[in-house]
């Protein structure tokens, strides 16, 4: 399951949000290490404020019925504890937004207006899309904002070093709206909130969704650049 030798820069290109895995099972001991490699992410003063509440099998086939059952059945008196998007979209992340969306339906063969088609897609983040194992972020609710970041900074590397591994990753944010289920399931105790989820195993390469490609902005969209001495050099 290992590839070793993978390095970061080619990790950082094949890293992708897989939405279809195999049911090849994982090893606790290939997550351990992958958590332990991860755990080497920067945070504020080496606070390492994050928290990850592991599950699989049994335990993680009765938490996806119940979330899926949950889910299906309208979710009424459920929902996350943090804001996550905006208020409102504007441009350009709307138009984002819609490309990813009219790129990943089209995948699926999902016309547009296929609200079923598109709920019942949505719904396979409850079934950890197939993925043997589910990985549950927290941070403890008395930390500022600085947990957030060294948590997001904690997530990419953890996706990193599963590629290192041979494995695949999705995040999910769905999975906050159902903190309270979740919680319950896993002990979490009521002193951590729970940010998001995340699926891990082995990406099946025949599902369509995993065909998906996301565009990336040029260097010149999102990055300035001052005091630089000599020539302009153009990013390609």
């Amino acid at each position: 399951m290992s590839e070793a030798g993978v390095g970061v820069i080619e990790a950082l290109h094949r890293r992708r949000s897989v939405r279809g895995f195999k049911p090849d099972a994982v090893p606790r001991e290939t997550v351990e290490r992958i958590l332990q490699d991860a755990a080497r992410s920067p945070s504020a003063s080496n606070t390492q404020p994050w928290r990850v509440h592991v599950c699989a099998g049994e335990v993680q086939r009765g938490l996806s019925q119940r979330l899926l059952a949950l889910h299906l059945a309208g979710g009424q008196g459920h929902g996350e504890e943090y804001t996550y998007y905006p208020p409102a979209w504007r441009e350009p992340y709307l138009q984002r937004r819609r490309e990813v969306g009219k790129a990943l339906y089209g995948l699926l063969g999902i016309p547009k207006g296929d609200d079923a088609s598109m709920a019942r897609q949505y719904a396979r983040n409850y079934e950890f899309f197939g993925a043997p194992v589910g990985l549950f972020f927290t941070l403890e609710r008395d930390m500022g904002q600085a947990a957030w970041i060294d948590l997001g900074m904690f997530l990419h590397a953890v996706m990193l070093a599963a590629i290192g591994h041979g494995l695949d990753t999705c995040a999910q944010q769905a999975f906050a709206r159902y903190h309270r289920v979740i919680r319950e399931q896993l002990r979490i105790p009521e002193s951590e909130i729970v940010v998001c989820g995340m699926s891990l195993g082995v990406a099946d390469e025949a599902e369509p969704a995993n065909g998906l490609t996301t565009a990336r902005e040029p260097l010149d969209r999102f990055a300035t650049f001052a005091g630089f001495r000599g020539a302009h050099v153009r990013c390609e």
